[in-house]
């Protein structure tokens, strides 16, 4: 069957199986003729990790175990998905610790892409949130591993896009909260110094993002809308359950072009007429707005899109975003989704993306002349001591990909000592260098 990620860019074809319990699944593992197994949860992952030519799907391993409603610690298996936890738990004074921009991502796929939120800065990723893991392993075996047990095969599964093993369940903190609302503030900044400048002000906020406009130049460079929150002390557990409006029909691509874009950005950051905005808003409407839209990926055509996320480090910051932001400027290929936030210190998972700096999310669609831009800002970012993140990934080289990550070859020793390496792969994987 065909599959594809969430920017369906590339599409393959692929042998799909969706064990319904651990003991198939282990029958599955155990034999030998699917060496060469690729991991899936939800296949949110924007490019090619999550294919391969054998995919096991963990959908069905969607129970919750134990919860402890004194410690907040809830265990449950890999396909759960963060929407079945914040519906079951949210209504009840708990949250997610971490979370990126959309509640439709299984456990397993969460801890493969260590993934992180609004609150990286202050709370970091989502795997500094899980006590342990259990991990089925090549050969069978079902391992719990942690910071204490296993810890080098926990460090290497956190962040390790699949390659280590198949999630079966995990142990996971959450954090108490008073109410279900955000107070936010809205902030205006006229250029790439003045938002970094506010983020830097506002580092005290526990959650923190811009959008920025990409297509704007010279003195307006980088102007972008700054959203700070905080979890609203009252205004109770509410729910929202509206229905998310369908897009049912691939877009025309040639509906997203400059102009259109450069109309769309205009529109948004002159929304806000004032330097700051004050609103109460829903948990969904501050972290998933697009959410809200149903295969919102098919905005950008039956071709797909590529989401290119990189992070700088802070010594390179107003630098180094100039620089970046003025060659996507000058290429005309702005996205209207474009994302800008502030990382803390990084984790010791040894492909975990964040480093301290700031990092940028844009979506552009797939077309012949949009690679060798890329290509560039690859450069420029391994220049400045950057690199892009595995999960929205589809296209970079392994040179890029070994540069970036100077631990993968720890990682590689760690699989090789499990029994792992060559057994769990995707097509990232080889195109990395990883298999």
């Amino acid at each position: 069957m065909k599959l594809h990620g969430w920017g369906r860019y590339p599409v393959v074809d692929a042998n799909l199986y969706a064990p319904k319990t651990t003991d198939a699944l282990q029958r599955f593992v155990k034999d030998r003729n699917h060496v060469g197994i690729t991991p899936k949860g939800l296949g949110r992952s924007y490019g090619d990790s999550s294919l391969g030519n054998t995919v096991v799907s963990t959908r069905y391993l969607d129970h919750i175990l134990a919860f402890d409603e004194v410690t907040g610690i809830v265990h449950c298996s890999g396909g759960v998905t963060l929407d079945d936890l914040l519906n079951i738990f949210a209504p009840s004074g708990w949250f997610l610790p971490v979370t990126p921009g959309t509640r439709f991502v299984s456990i397993g796929g969460a801890i493969a892409s260590d993934v992180h939120g609004k609150n990286h800065h202050r709370e970091g990723c989502f795997c500094d949130h899980i006590a342990s893991l259990q991990l089925l392993l090549a050969d069978e075996r079902i391992v719990t591993c942690s910071r204490t047990e296993y810890p080098n095969l926990f460090h290497a599964t956190c962040g390790g896009m699949g390659l280590t093993g198949i999630i079966l369940s995990a142990s996971l903190q959450l954090k108490p909260i008073k109410s279900t609302l955000i107070d936010q503030t809205t902030l205006k900044a006229k250029n790439i110094e003045e938002v970094l400048a506010l983020f830097e002000a506002h580092a005290d906020k526990t959650y923190s993002v811009a959008w920025i406009d990409c297509i704007a130049k010279d003195s307006s460079l980088g102007r972008s809308l700054l959203m700070v929150g905080e979890h609203s002390p009252d205004g109770g557990y509410l729910m929202q359950n509206k229905p998310p409006i369908g897009l049912p029909f691939d877009m025309p691509s040639q509906l997203l072009n400059r102009f259109s874009v450069q109309a769309f950005n205009t529109l948004y950051y002159n929304r806000i007429m004032k330097n700051a905005v004050k609103s109460k808003v829903h948990y969904t409407a501050f972290f998933y707005p697009l959410d809200s839209i149903n295969d919102w990926n098919r905005l950008y055509g039956k071709n797909g899109f590529t989401q290119y996320q990189f992070v700088i480090p802070k010594s390179a910051g107003q630098e180094g975003m100039t620089k970046i932001l003025q060659l996507i400027a000058a290429s005309e290929r702005g996205s209207f989704l474009a994302v800008l936030k502030a990382f803390g210190k990084q984790n010791d998972n040894l492909l975990s993306f964040p480093m301290e700096g700031y990092t940028l999310a844009l979506d552009f669609k797939v077309d012949p002349g949009l690679f060798p831009l890329l290509d560039k800002l690859d450069a420029m970012i391994l220049d400045y001591g950057g690199r892009l993140y595995l999960s929205k990934d589809a296209r970079m080289s392994e040179v890029t990909f070994k540069k970036g990550y100077s631990t993968w070859e720890r990682f590689q020793s760690i699989r090789e000592a499990y029994g792992v390496k060559g057994i769990f792969t995707s097509h990232q994987s080889k195109r990395l260098g990883l298999d």
